[in-house]
């Protein structure tokens, strides 16, 4: 049983493994050199195309001292660099090759140039000429640079050089067919192929062990390998290698960009942007908020254990076990609003359950719940000892509901990507109807579009929400 190896006594935080998007282990981008490399020397030739462009029709011109001053120079070099990457002209690929965006771009900037002056000196001499003929002999020259500097780049990875080092996961009967088409586009080196067993939770780390000693810049996967793996790109990432999708592809993702090879476009699946480094600014944001939040709420605290004591015999604080990160069970802290021997009289219930598949148990009036009980469940105030676990560091203020033993017993394998992140006292499937969701499967939906979508904002979207929900009362018994 999946259980069969974790811990039953209290949780050791020492020993949890980090949150899919912890940046423990993150890794600079391979071949992130080799880019940059191949940026630099794009911009250093489009830089020197221009002012080559420019001194020759100055030369023939009669000189005006303002376009001879540095910032003026310095403008006309820039301008069009800043318009190229703004238009994607220094990414890698066809795009780079794009000789229509490249006469834009250069057209756009000779115009901005021609007005720039304009307005700063409407009366003084503007030399048209040497701008018209500046924008031609820009566009040869550019034109001409990047012709050679691909002509000397397919040169030297025809020579089996300056390639990037590739890895394909696939299913057997798709290797010929997928290496046939990477070999297409003459840049990458196919340093080995596995099937998608490899991506399995089981197979996971010894799969990126040894994708980091072949020292693998990209990995190229298959549809059926990646399909309900979605949350595989923060891991691809962290270990700074880029993950691309094999076509044919039948759906579209959210965050993937688009490549082309020789004859067809495939995606890039990109984690989302808060990652690594942001991670411990959400940490920071959920301790910091969680200890502020309980030394303002002292006095309630005092007051819901009051009621709750006079309301019904047993213990003020209701734990139980849950499965949090990475499958590893800790103990919530919740305010009693049942009976002491509530989960005795679960079993008797089982049949009055309303959620359709049964992963869930949740009974609209449920007759262990006592009468403060009810109270603090219809604002939820019986979740607010849940800042302590959020304090240690046990769960988040926002993030996929923990949920007891009985329930992830009953789970599939695609639900268990819910355990990758840390649990939360809120998230979407709270702020989207709370006790309304009428099946696991749909919030097995929105706990999957708060993790692909994961941001602060989002984080921050969602705690407003929340008391937005709880104030109205929304789903709520």
């Amino acid at each position: 049983m999946f259980f069969s190896n974790i811990p039953t006594d209290s949780l050791n935080l020492d020993d949890l493994k980090p949150d899919l998007r912890s940046p423990k282990g993150t890794r600079i981008q391979r071949g992130l050199s080799v880019r940059l490399l191949r940026v630099v020397m794009l911009v250093l030739l489009d830089a020197t195309a221009m002012s080559l462009a420019w001194n020759i029709a100055a030369f023939y011109q009669t000189p005006v001292i303002w376009t001879q001053s540095l910032p003026f120079i310095l403008l006309n070099l820039s301008l069009p660099i800043v318009i190229f990457d703004t238009a994607g002209l220094y990414k890698g690929g066809e795009r780079r090759r794009d000789y229509l965006s490249i006469i834009k771009a250069v057209s756009l900037s000779a115009l901005l140039l021609l007005l720039i002056p304009s307005l700063y000196d409407p009366n003084g001499y503007y030399p048209y000429s040497t701008f018209c003929l500046c924008w031609l002999l820009s566009i040869a020259f550019i034109c001409t640079a990047r012709s050679v500097f691909d002509a000397s780049i397919n040169f030297v990875r025809s020579q089996g050089a300056g390639r990037h080092s590739i890895f394909i996961i696939a299913d057997a009967e798709e290797k010929e067919h997928h290496v046939k088409f990477i070999e297409k586009d003459e840049c990458y080196t196919i340093q080995g192929f596995a099937d998608s067993k490899c991506l399995d939770l089981a197979s996971r780390e010894d799969t990126f062990e040894y994708l980091r000693s072949q020292n693998i810049e990209e990995v190229f996967v298959s549809w059926n390998a990646i399909k309900n793996r979605l949350f595989l790109s923060w891991h691809f990432q962290t270990n700074g290698i880029t993950l691309r999708l094999l076509p044919a592809i039948n759906e579209l993702l959210p965050t993937s960009m688009f490549s082309m090879t020789t004859d067809a476009p495939y995606p890039t699946i990109t984690a989302p942007i808060i990652a690594g480094s942001d991670f411990w600014l959400k940490r920071v944001f959920d301790f910091c908020l969680s200890l502020i939040l309980i030394l303002l709420l002292v006095p309630v605290y005092l007051a819901i254990a009051l009621f709750i004591k006079l309301d019904s015999p047993g213990p003020i604080f209701f734990r139980q076990k849950r499965v949090g990160l990475h499958g590893l069970e800790f103990k919530i802290w919740k305010f009693r609003t049942m009976v002491v021997n509530a989960e005795k009289i679960q079993a008797s219930l089982e049949a009055k359950n309303e959620i359709k598949d049964g992963v869930l148990f949740k009974v609209k009036d449920d007759p262990r719940i006592t009468k403060i009980g009810k109270f603090l469940r219809l604002y939820s105030l019986d979740e607010l000892p849940q800042l302590f676990n959020v304090l240690v560091g046990e769960m988040s203020l926002v993030g996929p509901r923990p949920l007891p033993l009985r329930d992830v017993e009953k789970f599939k394998r695609k639900h268990f990507i819910r355990q990758e992140v840390l649990p939360g006292i809120t998230g979407l499937w709270q702020v989207s109807g709370r006790s309304n969701i009428e099946s696991f499967e749909d919030a097995v939906k929105l706990d999957m579009d708060y993790i692909e979508k994961w941001s602060i904002w989002l984080d921050l979207r969602i705690l407003l929400q929340t008391f937005e929900v709880v104030l109205k009362k929304t789903g709520a018994y």
